[in-house]
């Protein structure tokens, strides 16, 4: 079958083009890392000693209960900041949310990371994005510090989710709409969809999408108990049949969009492109107001589909909401393959994963996670492997369906079509969302720039932040897949 350099590609002028990524992940400080360790298979959860858990403040009734799971998804460096950087004060930083923070810190590099940075020009920037909810204020702030010191106005803007999106537009310069997303667990992918919408809509030129779970707990891990989300052993499982449970972590993912053709004639690298996508909501079609819904979900799948206008058997993987929840994931796996048939897909077409067994339930940036999978899977032409499937689940017929589950990572092969993959995030309260990805297309090889040396300006706000630049610029340039000069010299 022809790769997919040889397709003829039609640009439609609703399809967005993904060009940038950035985030912070548990176990994994980039998207790079974050590949590498998807590639290995890693479940990337920490494990404390009873020591570290002490050490964290863990009262000992709580490790003496056999229903404590000592496993966490972290951010190690979550609540690093410098102030200075971007104008803050010490006592205004302390107060900031952590959340609001390191997406700040995102939006930032990812925008140097596009060669957009220093306020983005004349063009139009939007962000899109959302937070989990804020329990900075509460477990953090309210016990250091003395709230009476501050006014009830400095209390809401920096912790109130409704700031997230306008302090990045303020502290970035950014003038496109600055919107902020909230669907729980959905947040992120809806906020993806919305960022498309808006770029279709021509309100402006490239858009930040994404989201954002910190949590300030007491102490890491949690108790179990029996009959809620948690899992029992801190494993995520998937479509497995011991999948039991989630277990909910802390990350962070933005990435950049901008209208195909505009991408195109920009010369902007393009990591693959945004077909169509769709956002709907439950309704009262459920058994209640937590749980999900078959009839939604497939009705979501089938119209994204639809926007994108592919059909379900050109789509070779989808990256699933996969909660590993007794509920969760046979309602899931049945509105897949009957939205997937009725598009007329075969049995085995497609791959089926979750990131979630990799990384955890990240909450408000669960979506994005799955979608920054998705476009590094795209890039690379390969598939991750599941590291916590062993058998499907008994409540899901897998055989015959147009799915199958690869426990190593595999060769995404050429097709009849371009490569294409689909993402789903689904949230409590019903909101769902599906986003149709497709490879970047081919495009004319550039003009190879001179041989010779390169002069490559690294700047800074400090000496600790400019030695720290270097080496990570020095280790980029050092990998067998590192960018051109010329690439790193324009996004510096």
């Amino acid at each position: 079958m022809p790769d997919a350099d040889e397709h003829d590609v039609t640009i439609r002028s609703n399809d967005v083009a993904v060009i940038g990524m950035c985030g912070r992940f548990p176990g994994a400080p980039d998207v790079d890392t974050l590949w590498s360790r998807l590639r290995a298979g890693h479940e990337l959860l920490t494990t404390y000693t009873d020591d570290e858990l002490r050490a964290a403040g863990v009262p000992e009734p709580v490790l003496r209960d056999p229903r404590y799971v000592r496993r966490a998804a972290v951010l190690p460096d979550a609540f690093d900041f410098d102030p200075e950087f971007f104008g803050y004060t010490r006592r205004e930083a302390k107060l900031i949310d952590p959340q609001q923070r390191i997406t700040l810190e995102v939006a930032s590099e990812l925008l140097d990371s596009i060669g957009y940075s220093g306020g983005a020009g004349d063009q139009a920037v939007g962000v899109f994005a959302g937070a989990a909810m804020n329990t900075y204020l509460t477990n953090v702030v309210a016990r250091s510090c003395d709230l009476l010191t501050y006014d009830g106005i400095e209390l809401m803007v920096a912790n109130d989710k409704d700031y997230l999106t306008t302090r990045i537009s303020y502290k970035l310069g950014l003038k496109g709409p600055s919107v902020a997303v909230q669907t729980a667990c959905s947040t992120s992918l809806v906020a993806v969809h919305v960022a498309a919408q808006s770029l279709i809509a021509g309100e402006c030129d490239i858009a930040l999408a994404g989201g954002v779970s910190v949590m300030a707990n007491a102490y890491p891990g949690y108790v179990y108990r029996e009959g809620m989300m948690f899992s029992p052993d801190g494993r995520c499982r998937p479509f497995d049949a011991d999948a039991d449970g989630t277990t909910f972590g802390d990350g962070v993912g933005l990435v950049a969009l901008k209208r195909l053709a505009e991408a195109i004639e920009d010369g902007d690298r393009i990591l693959a492109v945004v077909k169509g996508s769709a956002v709907n909501n439950d309704g009262s079609d459920k058994i209640g107001y937590t749980a999900p819904s078959v009839e939604g979900q497939r009705a979501v799948i089938s119209e994204a589909h639809a926007v994108a206008g592919v059909d379900s058997d050109t789509i070779t993987y989808v990256e699933a909401h996969g909660t590993a929840t007794a509920l969760g994931d046979p309602i899931e796996f049945t509105a897949l393959s009957e939205a997937f048939a009725d598009g007329g897909a075969r049995p085995g077409q497609c791959a089926l994963g979750s990131a979630k067994a990799n990384v955890g339930h990240l909450a408000a940036a669960a979506g994005i996670t799955g979608f920054i999978k998705t476009v590094l899977a795209l890039q690379h032409r390969e598939i991750p492997g599941h590291p916590t499937f062993t058998r499907p689940n008994p409540e899901i017929e897998l055989a015959g369906s147009p799915f199958h589950i690869n426990t190593l990572p595999m060769a995404w092969e050429p097709g009849p079509t371009p490569r294409r993959a689909a993402v789903s995030s689904f949230a409590i309260g019903g909101t769902n969302a599906h986003v149709v990805l497709e490879e970047a297309p081919p495009l004319p090889a550039r003009p190879t720039p001179d041989a010779g040396p390169r002069l490559l300006a690294v700047s800074a706000k400090s000496d600790r932040a400019l030695r720290d630049l270097a080496g990570r610029l020095a280790d980029a340039l050092a990998r067998p897949d590192a960018p051109d000069l010329a690439d790193a010299d324009h996004t510096l």
